[in-house]
């Protein structure tokens, strides 16, 4: 604590990452990387950017990944803000669009960077409790007139809403501004940018992150009405003008262009998933359904405590929480065919019958 300190801060309890240990021989399997190196394309894109484009200052605007970005989902460039990681863009959303109430409302087990950003900005983050197989109540939700925050899948528990859920807390009150966090977009749940034709309440975001294995590039984006991205592209001016730079936009241009990588290799990633969780279902765990590139589990017989400390003792790292009901459950990112059958064998040793 610092006397120059504002009450803001000196009150905040800010977001703890997942570790990024650097171990030799480690099987990382706690922050959900893509499983898979990027696009070709991606990477060529980044041994193209010249030395003229690192002395100038990058386009503010990001105008050819917009451009890309609304190719890709039938858009207009208008509709298109792009930041530096979703994290950014969902700061400017609290920020630009949720400050102007007093409080929003979402999972009371979700991402849980959410309750930091409510409380930078003075909002009360009212929350509702999953359902007993962690999915999320609908009919609950649409009983608060206050916005409401989605991650969809649901993080850590994997779980997603149809679209036909999502168009019904959309349409219920188009007073009532709906954000779906599609953090984890791309591995089999429903994406919500097809209602942005005619819905102006509702803003979804990205990242390039997972989808297209680019988190080192920090890249995030949202979509929505054009009053809504003309709002954050406020914010944004008013923060930093030019939070990516020339090769951030370069790649994720290339990458959201690749459309084939991106199809290919979410196929693979849904098919590890696939496989990792029939694998641990036969050695008695049980696997929360997930539409995202990790699952989350719980063995009967073991402490989830006691599975975390066992694998990473062995070089695998998982995550967990203490949070009750959850801290049981452990977070595993889907790796490759490898690292998901060292997994598997290593916990057969564990927790066999």
């Amino acid at each position: 604590m610092s006397k120059f300190w504002s009450s803001v801060v000196n009150n905040l309890k800010p977001y703890t990452p997942g570790e990024q240990p650097k171990v030799p021989g480690l099987i990382k399997l706690n922050t959900n990387e893509h499983c898979l190196p990027p696009s070709t394309e991606a990477m060529a894109a980044l041994g193209n950017v010249s030395s003229e484009a690192l002395r100038r200052y990058p386009d503010p605007e990001s105008t050819a990944l917009r451009r890309a970005i609304a190719n890709a989902e039938g858009l207009s460039e208008g509709q298109v803000f792009v930041g530096n990681g979703s994290d950014e863009v969902l700061a400017h959303i609290f920020q630009g669009l949720l400050s102007s109430n007093d409080s929003l409302v979402a999972p009371d087990i979700t991402y849980s960077f959410y309750p930091v950003w409510a409380a930078l900005y003075g909002l009360e983050l009212k929350t509702e409790a999953l359902l007993a197989d962690f999915t999320i109540d609908v009919n609950r939700l649409l009983q608060h007139p206050e916005s409401i925050l989605l991650a969809n899948p649901n993080a850590p528990t994997g779980r997603a809403l149809t679209l036909a859920e999502i168009k019904r807390l959309v349409d219920s009150n188009p007073d009532r501004l709906v954000v779906v966090d599609e953090a984890y977009y791309g591995f089999g749940a429903d994406s919500a940018s097809s209602l942005l034709t005619e819905a102006e309440n509702l803003i979804v975001t990205r990242s390039l992150s997972k989808s297209h294995a680019l988190a080192g590039l920090r890249v995030g984006y949202a979509l929505g009405s054009a009053e809504l991205i003309e709002g954050l592209t406020r914010v944004k001016d008013s923060f930093n003008s030019y939070p990516l730079d020339a090769c951030a936009q370069s790649v994720a241009t290339a990458a959201i262009e690749d459309t084939q990588w991106l199809s290919r290799s979410s196929a693979l990633v849904t098919e590890n998933r696939d496989r990792l969780t029939q694998d641990l279902r036969d050695l008695g765990f049980e696997v929360c359904p997930s539409l995202a590139n990790f699952i989350f589990v719980q063995h009967p017989q073991h402490e989830g405590r006691d599975l975390f400390e066992y694998l990473r003792a062995k070089n695998i790292l998982v995550r967990r929480w203490d949070k009750k009901p959850i801290a049981n459950f452990l977070r595993i990112t889907v790796g490759t065919h490898e690292e998901c059958s060292a997994l598997v064998q290593c916990l057969k040793e564990r927790c066999a019958p």
